[in-house]
């Protein structure tokens, strides 16, 4: 069996020239075998700059597309792959979109092998700790704290124990932040578990400090990204300061960011995404590092229902992942591409014990929101 073709594909729903909103677009690779076999894989990255990484011809022996590196190549040897892209990536790759392009390839290879061993995926990375997954719910504020209580009333209604909210105007206005935050609490109640994600808002050590403190008489199970991933003392400096755990990493790609990250930040959660870090196999090496410093591991996960269903797979493989995000997005890309997407119930995600990532895609959907 070797690869015949890879496809990537850029989605989005609002147009060209206008903002995109979290969940708004999306990246996708289609690789497909000559027996017959398809798997699926995801980005949540730039899906243009991303596709252009897979599709470019070679410019150098360390600069070129993926693409041209994998066709006629054997996709069970999933591992050797990663590599040899890695390599042959070296001056666009490495780090940043180049691995997010990776990750895209790396899941759909997965899916492949599935496939063709015809067990779970869950299964080829060691077996299933797990039948189900508790979830905590993520939604974007509105622009009046209100409007937020009533987004968080809803969804505590539909079973969630745990809810995050970010993004949006959250972490643009001191007042206005603790405003959303307190409407938020009161509405869900003092022992609801809650936690904010700041994308890097608040920019500062000083600026972090001072909103923690604040903000902790709210009881915040943790508060995540304040400062942008770099801030390797920043992180280290608010590790502590108030009751509400520190958490980051969304933004990092590879086991090399991630051990810098791990050895400095200090953070209580570390928070990979597979569609990012570098896919399934480098996932697995993030988990590693996280279980030797001690460091819980919940992975960011805020696009399609291909990045929830390779997130089900890997969490339900490993021996301490015992919470997921679930977006609340109400972006068709979300609630209607795939379209047996992995339903949330009662507080938690099952596990499927599906061949491959299980996804079914709406073609109509897919041609309506393609872009090039």
């Amino acid at each position: 069996m070797i690869i015949k073709d890879v496809e990537a594909t850029c989605l989005r729903v609002p147009a060209i020239d206008a903002p995109c909103e979290w969940g708004d677009d999306a990246f996708l690779v289609k690789i497909t075998t000559d027996t017959g076999i398809v798997g699926w894989g995801e980005s949540d990255t730039s899906p243009l700059v991303a596709k252009a990484m897979v599709d470019a011809p070679e410019s150098n022996l360390y600069c070129g597309g993926l693409k041209r590196l994998i066709l006629g190549e054997n996709p069970l040897e999933i591992q050797k792959l990663w590599d040899k892209m890695y390599w042959a990536s070296n001056y666009n790759g490495r780090r940043g979109l180049g691995i997010h392009a990776m990750s895209a390839i790396d899941i759909a290879l997965w899916d492949i092998a599935s496939q063709y061993y015809q067990v779970p995926i869950h299964i080829l990375l060691g077996g299933k700790y797990r039948d189900k997954i508790r979830a905590y719910g993520t939604f974007i504020p509105a622009d009046t704290p209100e409007e937020s209580a009533k987004i968080a009333a809803e969804l505590k209604k539909q079973g969630f124990t745990s809810l995050k909210f970010g993004g949006g105007i959250f972490g643009d206005n001191p007042d206005l932040d603790e405003a959303i935050v307190k409407a938020v609490r009161e509405e869900l109640g003092e022992g609801f578990e809650l936690q904010i994600d700041l994308a890097s808002k608040w920019r500062t050590y000083g600026h972090s400090a001072y909103m923690m403190k604040r903000l902790e008489k709210y009881n915040l199970n943790w508060v995540e990204e304040p400062v942008l991933a770099d801030d390797l003392d920043g992180y280290a400096k608010l590790s502590g300061i108030t009751s509400a755990k520190i958490s980051g990493g969304e933004s990092l790609t590879t086991r090399y960011e991630f051990q810098e990250f791990l050895n400095r930040s200090k953070v209580d959660i570390v928070q990979p995404d597979i569609t990012r870090c570098g896919g399934i196999s480098e996932m697995r090496k993030i988990y590693d590092l996280s279980q030797l410093h001690g460091t819980k591991l919940i992975p960011h996960g805020f696009s399609t229902g291909i990045l929830l269903s390779a997130t089900v797979q890997f969490l339900a493989a490993t021996e301490s992942c015992d919470l997921m995000e679930y977006s609340q997005s109400n972006s068709p890309l979300f609630r209607k591409l795939v379209k047996n997407l992995i339903p949330f119930e009662n507080g938690y995600v099952k596990v499927p014990d599906c061949i491959g990532l299980g996804v079914e895609l709406d073609e109509e959907l897919l041609e309506k929101y393609r872009i090039e």
